[in-house]
């Protein structure tokens, strides 16, 4: 009998792509990522990858700066296909199968996302990155992959970040904080920690989608992370499914 097949949304930040305190797409640092990722993609390990755009566009950056709101968005939405582009382009060159979908329709650059088609390409073994956000301004990646978790019935949302996981304090402020290894959905909420947008973590609740937080940067976590060894913190517990 096969083994049963694992399927997760691994979300990384616009900055892993991007120079290191700079702007822009850091080719050397998107091989890196992708020689990672394409360890990760092993057999019977289904990966959908959502990426930001902050090596190119903040959002909230503009809005301070005079952009509109929404205009501001639009543009980071937009960053997430030139990223997703990027990332796709040194994939297949590495040999891995991989399609890139937009929430944002542009049928000349990538494929619509419809939930059912990137269920398939995942069933034929093939990486699918999933660009646009959301489709809709205000909404950020981290909801945009919590939103597709639960479209395409992911095990698990794996939460890449520079840090090591979801402390109980600020531990830049806090020389006391201590990494949770776990922690509850409502309790993440409730005390207003900041590693990951609260609505994407109010959106895994309700389906009962577990979050890992871990670091990116650390060698073989990305592996781990996919593979679903212990790594980083894990939120989870109290969720809402059905109710």
């Amino acid at each position: 009998m096969a083994g049963k097949r694992r399927r997760v949304v691994l979300k990384l930040s616009g900055d892993a792509l991007g120079p290191a305190g700079g702007v822009g797409i850091d080719i050397q640092r998107v091989t890196d990522l992708a020689e990672r990722i394409k360890r990760a993609a092993v057999k019977d390990v289904e990966i959908a990858l959502v990426i930001g755009a902050g090596n190119l566009v903040r959002g909230r950056t503009l809005t301070r700066q005079g952009i509109n709101r929404t205009c501001a968005d639009l543009m980071g939405m937009l960053a997430t296909v030139m990223n997703g582009l990027a990332l796709q382009d040194v994939l297949e060159r590495m040999g891995l199968d991989t399609r890139l979908q937009s929430a944002v329709e542009m049928n000349t650059i990538a494929e619509p996302y419809v939930a059912r088609r990137c269920i398939k390409h995942l069933l034929r073994d093939r990486l699918v990155i999933v660009a646009g956000g959301t489709g809709n301004p205000h909404f950020t990646t981290d909801t945009a992959a919590a939103l597709r978790a639960r479209e395409i019935e992911a095990e698990c949302l794996l939460k890449g970040t520079d840090v090591e996981g979801v402390y109980s304090g600020d531990p830049d402020a806090d020389p006391n904080a201590e990494l949770l290894p776990v922690v509850g959905y409502t309790e993440y909420l409730s005390r207003d920690l900041k590693v990951m947008d609260a609505t994407a973590v109010a959106m895994c609740r309700e389906a009962c989608v577990p979050i890992v937080v871990f670091n990116y940067k650390t060698p073989g976590n990305i592996e781990r992370a996919v593979l679903g060894e212990n790594v980083g913190t894990r939120i989870e517990g109290d969720c809402h499914a059905g109710g």
